[in-house]
């Protein structure tokens, strides 16, 4: 049995088998970008998990295991935290590259001290971070990304049904693999801006050299970054470009880990 029995029957078995079917959907939200932000109240994350969920008892014949806190029960409930952590993070990866991208324009505008709060996952960030991330998101959600990723995740339970929920060491390898395109995707993102950096130290330096007189700091500090801020104005175009592209990239990863 369950192990806690309110005597209402069948009106009792429907509300666990929500409850273990929400356990999934919450777990990908809460490791997903956006969905598990830090300022998404807790009440609002309950009601789209339980929204969600009673989309997919109606669509999918899952059951709660019968003796929900035994061993078996809990093996089933780790299994499907597994695959909805598994479905949140592979799109937290690809979220993660305007950051990295946003640390490498800051270090070569000399702005890393420009840190402010994130967010959305509680810690700290640069303000070009916080700039990525925001435009990434309006992107993610002007093309409907986020319920193609819903989709996935209601897709994920003819894939992965509860009680063959172990994806596996070739998927795990796989997912791991994503952070190399991620790191891939931040060079790329960032390359436009740091050349231009480049070439405006390496134009200070000269004229450091050339006239020992000029102060290499309060010359090079307000050139870099008004020459970065220049760049990203006008690297804007291939810049949200390239944010597409990283979430059609995201919803690719997503739908390789669902693949038999």
């Amino acid at each position: 049995m369950i192990a806690l029995d309110f005597g209402l029957g069948a009106i009792e078995q429907e509300f666990w088998r929500m409850v273990f079917l929400m356990t999934r959907i919450g777990a990908a939200l809460v490791a997903a970008p956006f969905f598990g932000a830090a300022s998404v109240p807790m009440t609002v994350r309950v009601a789209v998990t339980a929204a969600l969920a009673i989309f997919v008892a109606a669509w999918f014949p899952v059951a709660a295991p019968p003796a929900l806190l035994s061993a078996d029960g809990l093996l089933a409930v780790a299994g499907e935290v597994l695959v909805g952590l598994t479905l949140g993070f592979v799109l937290q990866i690809a979220f993660a590259a305007p950051a990295v991208a946003a640390e490498l324009i800051s270090g070569g505008m000399g702005m890393s001290m420009a840190i402010s709060a994130d967010p959305s996952g509680g810690g700290s960030t640069t303000a070009f971070g916080q700039y990525f991330t925001i435009v990434l998101t309006l992107i993610f959600l002007a093309m409907g990304a986020h319920l193609h990723w819903i989709g996935l995740l209601v897709e994920s339970y003819r894939v992965f049904p509860p009680g063959d929920t172990w994806l596996g060491a070739a998927r795990f390898e796989m997912i791991a693999s994503f952070a190399g395109t991620m790191l891939e995707t931040a060079v790329r993102i960032a390359l436009p801006v740091t050349l231009v950096l480049l070439l405006v130290q390496v134009l200070t330096g000269v004229l450091s050299r050339s006239a020992p007189a000029l102060n290499l700091f309060a010359l090079g500090l307000p050139a870099g970054v008004l020459a970065g801020i220049a760049a990203l104005i006008i690297a804007a175009p291939i810049l949200y470009d390239q944010f597409a592209d990283l979430i059609d990239v995201a919803l690719g990863q997503t739908e390789s880990v669902l693949l038999r």
